[in-house]
């Protein structure tokens, strides 16, 4: 559409306002969450426009603010099924975390100990749920996650460690996690900073035995896990076939290319198993 002499801007509003819209503009919005060929009032947005952002703005910074809370938004039967517990970083607070992007990156030392207490040392792979800067990510999106994700975990013959979840959570805690409990490959179910497209989307970080003093050059990633982007089922598999490239590897990060991994299948659950 760049090459139409007349800029996107200079849509009729008419056109854009029109009942039905048709057909060709709703199939180039049904292709993106971004705000094309919205219409305008003058020079400014239309109302409904305008009222759309301001609504999307406020549910990125009720997802910020948002606290991770186990049972309520897993439900307890999902908790006690997988023996789930949260701890805590060295952020106090969720202000604390959002001011002080360091203190995410650390236990604290109660956490420690019952990290220490609670999971056992050197599995395949060790599963972290962290909150990072959307809970509600968190909540939309690991229920459907997680459990096709230990399912193919457990079917390539890989022990899989206790899973657990912290608050206020960095990336940067996968070095703590790793010298703390030395798995082979440490995956990190963290929210993404939420955006006016979505406040819902997941981030996977992979690491291949992380340490103290690792970077994003030593991770990988799979992000834009939502509705939208990858479904939560889709990406468990790119994880676990993401895993075994790093195990085959024996690293992890810049130096290997993920781009053509194949695909595999997840096997067929119970529908208690997810949480709609």
């Amino acid at each position: 559409m760049s090459s139409d002499p007349q800029s996107l801007a200079a849509v009729p509003n008419s056109l854009l306002a029109a009942e039905p819209v048709s057909e060709l503009i709703e199939k180039v919005r049904a292709q993106t969450p971004a705000r094309i060929l919205a219409g305008r009032a003058g020079t400014s947005y239309a109302n409904r426009t305008q009222l759309a952002l301001r609504a999307d703005h406020a549910a990125a910074l009720d997802a910020v603010r948002a606290e991770l809370d186990l049972a309520a938004d897993f439900g307890p039967e999902f908790v006690a099924k997988r023996k789930l517990f949260q701890v805590q970083t060295l952020a106090a607070s969720k202000q604390d975390f959002l001011l002080r992007p360091d203190l995410g990156r650390k236990l604290s030392e109660a956490a420690r100990e019952r990290i220490a207490g609670r999971c056992a040392v050197s599995p395949d792979v060790q599963i972290v749920i962290g909150d990072g800067l959307s809970a509600r990510a968190v909540a939309a999106q690991v229920p459907s996650l997680l459990p096709p994700l230990e399912d193919l975990i457990r079917e390539q013959g890989w022990s899989l460690g206790q899973t657990l979840a912290v608050r206020y959570c960095r990336v940067g805690l996968m070095n703590e996690i790793g010298e703390l409990l030395s798995p082979r490959v440490v995956v990190l179910l963290i929210g993404e900073r939420p955006g006016l497209a979505t406040s819902e989307s997941l981030s996977a970080y992979l690491a291949f035995r992380p340490r103290p003093g690792h970077t994003d050059a030593q991770r990988n990633l799979i992000s834009n896990i939502h509705s939208r982007g990858i479904p939560p089922q889709a990406a468990a598999a790119r994880i676990v076939s993401s895993i075994r490239r790093l195990m085959e590897a024996r690293a992890s990060g810049v130096g290997i290319d993920l781009s053509e991994e194949p695909i595999l299948h997840f096997p067929s659950r119970s529908p208690e198993d997810t949480i709609q």
